[in-house]
């Protein structure tokens, strides 16, 4: 795994850390700069020194989602055999599910695009895309595809019956033609 610290202090990057265990425990709601300090064991002025309010650590969580995501997509499209697409769907799925409080922090609301390091939406797209032949269009819709199909997963909206698995090929074949 590649190193996510974004040049941030070894304090700055327990602080991350920290939030993102107390995120992917508890979710969104559980992330509080208090109950990080907590966490910590330090006062919450104290992570004011690190980060100036707690859109600051929300962002910085964001970019290790998108960091991982371009890690998960990347190794996706290497080992891809004559069929990329597919395998970037896996690897897209497995992410969000296993992260489904990070994949939520960072999906339901604007992207912080200014703050996040120079480089990486576009490095965690560039799979997607080369899979898309180039195409930026196809690409946006594939990935909605996606998104829908795992935002719908992870609140659980699903009939408990459903083949998932079916309506996600069903879904890659219909975007493939």
């Amino acid at each position: 795994m590649a190193d996510q610290s974004n040049g941030r202090s070894p304090r700055a990057q327990q602080i991350v850390e920290t939030a993102r265990a107390l995120l992917e425990e508890e979710g969104a709601d559980a992330l509080t700069m208090r109950r990080l300090a907590d966490r910590l064991g330090i006062k919450a002025p104290s992570l004011y020194k690190h980060f100036p309010d707690k859109n600051a650590v929300e962002t910085a969580l964001i970019s290790v989602l998108f960091e991982e995501m371009a890690e998960a997509l990347e190794a996706a499209e290497a080992r891809a055999s004559s069929d990329p697409l597919a395998e970037l769907f896996v690897a897209y799925r497995t992410y969000a599910l296993a992260h489904p409080h990070l994949y939520r922090l960072s999906t339901e609301r604007p992207l912080p695009r200014e703050a996040l390091p120079e480089g990486l939406e576009e490095r965690t797209a560039m799979p997607l895309v080369r899979a898309c032949g180039g195409s930026e269009h196809l690409s946006r819709a594939v990935w909605a595809f996606a998104h829908g199909m795992v935002a719908l997963e992870i609140h659980g909206r699903f009939p408990p019956d459903a083949d998932l698995d079916k309506a996600w090929r069903t879904g890659l074949t219909a975007l493939a033609a």
